[in-house]
């Protein structure tokens, strides 16, 4: 993150409506050029624009009457593991159902090529109507910050830095809390987790549902171990895991991908699964079924998340009102041959 970055690039688009005396979505049909707005409602605005200076380059862009007819998905990731793991290539699949027969052109961005105010500059100059983001680390505020612009943004995942822009989900924590309570019904007794980045809310979330579920019966909480959503930080996890508890008898672990260096592990070392430790994952990707042994993991419809943050872009670019600010989608657990 760069100090640019969090800087407030100027008056924000409820600071029109505020002054104008209309809403929100008012400000975004007027200044999109849209139809249905009173002319009353039309030159307020616009008096409240040159009132407050409100000038970032999207604003003029659509002001002046053009849309780019394309939005952003934003993937803060390096290429390699962007392609390497099948969570993104799921949303990108739901992305591009979503946008089908809309005439909407998608930009992949990956790695941040772009930093600070370059990148907010270029998302908000007029090559894009909206964008969506995923997989943020830290208090990364480049939501908070498009959506200070103006700019509809709509984050994949709760962003840890907060802020006012919109996010969809999966229900990480009852998905987890499902997860160590299946173990629990087992007769598992020392149940550790792999758990994910601590800089990702998706990590922090799954790793409190796993300790809820632990402390409703009054069991130890301590063998964790953080990784970072890779087969190798899987395996590494997992061997410290061993040397810490050898005789563990069930794992949690945050992501399918870390799974798989988990198994290879316990199965180098003679452990018999699930006889002697129960593996169980979550996202329920391309990678569960074929797992040696197939693997026991909670199920997050991928697509079906990609496809809602696209639907919830898209309608607050077609001046839909009271839209949800946040959505969780439902997670289930999916029982296979590893626990």
């Amino acid at each position: 993150m760069t100090e640019g970055r969090s800087r407030r690039p100027g008056p924000r688009i409820e600071e029109v409506a505020r002054v104008a005396g209309v809403s929100k979505s008012t400000v975004s049909r007027v200044i999109n050029g849209e139809k249905y707005v009173s002319e009353r409602s039309r030159q307020s605005v616009h008096r409240a624009i040159a009132l407050l200076g409100y000038s970032p380059n999207h604003a003029a862009r659509t002001l002046a009457g053009s849309k780019a007819n394309a939005i952003a998905l934003v993937i803060s990731e390096q290429g390699s593991r962007v392609l390497a793991d099948p969570f993104f290539a799921g949303i990108l699949r739901g992305v591009h159902a979503e946008l089908a027969g809309r005439h909407v052109q998608l930009l992949l961005m990956m790695n941040q090529p772009l930093d600070g105010e370059d990148q907010v500059a270029y998302l908000t100059g007029g090559h894009v109507d909206g964008a969506l983001v995923v997989s943020l680390h830290g208090e990364d505020p480049l939501p908070r910050t498009l959506h200070e612009t103006g700019l509809p943004v709509v984050s994949g995942g709760r962003p840890l830095a907060g802020g006012g822009a919109p996010f969809v989900d999966s229900d990480n924590f009852n998905g987890s809390l499902g997860a160590v309570r299946f173990l629990i019904g087992l007769g598992r007794q020392r149940i550790a987790t792999i758990a994910g980045p601590r800089d990702m809310a998706v990590g922090m979330d799954r790793l409190s549902g796993w300790r809820c579920g632990l402390a409703e019966h009054g069991m130890p909480v301590e063998l964790v171990v953080h990784s970072d959503f890779t087969p190798e930080s899987g395996a590494l996890a997992m061997e410290e895991l061993l040397r810490r508890a050898p005789t563990l008898d069930a794992v949690f672990v945050a992501a399918d991908i870390m799974a798989l260096g988990a198994l290879r592990v316990l199965q180098a070392k003679g452990y018999r699964i699930p006889d002697d430790v129960a593996v169980v994952g979550f996202d329920d990707s391309v990678l569960a079924a074929t797992a040696t042994p197939p693997l026991t993991t909670v199920r997050q419809d991928v697509e079906q998340l990609g496809r809602t943050m696209t639907w919830r872009l898209l309608a607050e670019l077609g001046g839909e009102e009271k839209l949800p600010q946040s959505m969780l989608l439902p997670t289930s657990l999916v029982r296979r041959a590893s626990a």
